[in-house]
């Protein structure tokens, strides 16, 4: 397997898709010549122009509306925003449209769209340009959410997302694009639904979302030192959620902390920790804890972004107050 980044490894599915299917176009702000926001369609205008690739006015009610009628009609679209903090103005599109036609026609209508969107803080991008907002996908039945944390998964995942017969919600944190990792050169599939254990562990289960799994995974070296063996859970799709592999964790580690970068009141932590303290209550020996955003916009002063986030070392904090 070669090393690739996050970016080229969402660039060789969407190119491989294209090649093997040419019901799959591109439609976006930039997204032709100038190859995307953060250059993650770099090249594909190139090789399939202009009818595939397809820049679009700056109306993102328009890009995911397109997006949703092309597919009604048989089309397998890959839409872009720049950033999901711009979604608000496309949320009848999204959450009355796309979400729901495959139900209100009776199974009659697909929607194989991917509505792909940056998201994350860390860039000094301020309050309007950098939120996390995967929770409020997760709120929305017809919508699959998927949201991968490193290279190889981001590949497999999309592959799935753009062949799936429904609206997925493709998340994509901004500080992952220059993560290298392993990534196989040949089409592969990753199941929306299934999670992965990045890190076994015995003493504490981390169950982490994008980004923060990679911050897990230092606060797990970090706690390894002292003599605390975490697990690393990496749900990679939260719609549909992979109940088992979490339970399963909690049920050997009898702990839990869940990590994730958006705000924490109402976040994806509140889900799964309702879930776990639902399914597998009895199995745990202390509080569940949640290391997440505080209920504040996002600063601008890097500063103060810093101090607001979410890392490793406020990960490994929360690790041993329950140890």
């Amino acid at each position: 397997m070669a090393k690739k980044t996050y970016l080229q490894a969402l660039n060789d599915a969407m190119r491989q898709e294209m090649e093997r299917d040419e019901n799959v176009f591109i439609i976006g702000e930039d997204v032709g010549k100038f190859g995307g926001c953060f250059g993650v369609t770099q090249g594909l205008f190139d090789q399939f122009g202009e009818k595939r690739v397809r820049d679009t006015p700056i109306s993102e009610s328009a890009i995911v509306g397109c997006a949703t009628g092309a597919a009604a009609a048989g089309l397998r679209p890959i839409a872009e925003l720049m950033f999901v903090d711009f979604i608000g103005v496309a949320l009848d599109q999204l959450f009355n449209q796309a979400a729901k036609m495959r139900f209100m026609f009776g199974g009659k209508a697909k929607i194989p769209m991917v509505l792909r969107m940056p998201q994350g803080a860390g860039v000094g991008a301020a309050a309007q340009h950098s939120q996390s907002l995967e929770a409020w996908f997760m709120h929305i039945p017809g919508l699959k959410v998927a949201i991968p944390s490193d290279p190889k998964d981001a590949k497999g995942l999309l592959i799935s997302a753009i062949r799936d017969d429904n609206p997925v919600v493709f998340l994509e944190h901004k500080l992952l694009y220059g993560l290298e990792g392993e990534v196989p050169d040949e089409e592969y599939t990753i199941e929306l639904g299934k999670g992965e254990v990045k890190r076994e562990g015995s003493d504490v289960t981390i169950v982490a979302v994008a980004k923060m799994v990679q911050e897990a995974l230092a606060a797990a070296d970090k706690l390894a030192a002292e003599g605390i063996s975490c697990e690393v859970v990496d749900p990679r799709c939260l719609v549909p959620l992979d109940k088992e592999i979490i339970l399963n964790s909690v049920k050997k580690t009898h702990n839990l902390v869940i990590a994730y970068e958006g705000v924490e009141c109402c976040g994806c932590g509140a889900e799964i920790a309702a879930m776990v303290a639902g399914e597998a209550l009895d199995y745990l020996d202390a509080p569940i804890k949640r290391v997440a955003a505080p209920f504040c916009p996002i600063p601008f002063s890097p500063v103060l972004e810093q101090t607001y986030l979410p890392n490793a070392d406020k990960i490994a904090d929360a690790v041993r107050s329950i140890r």
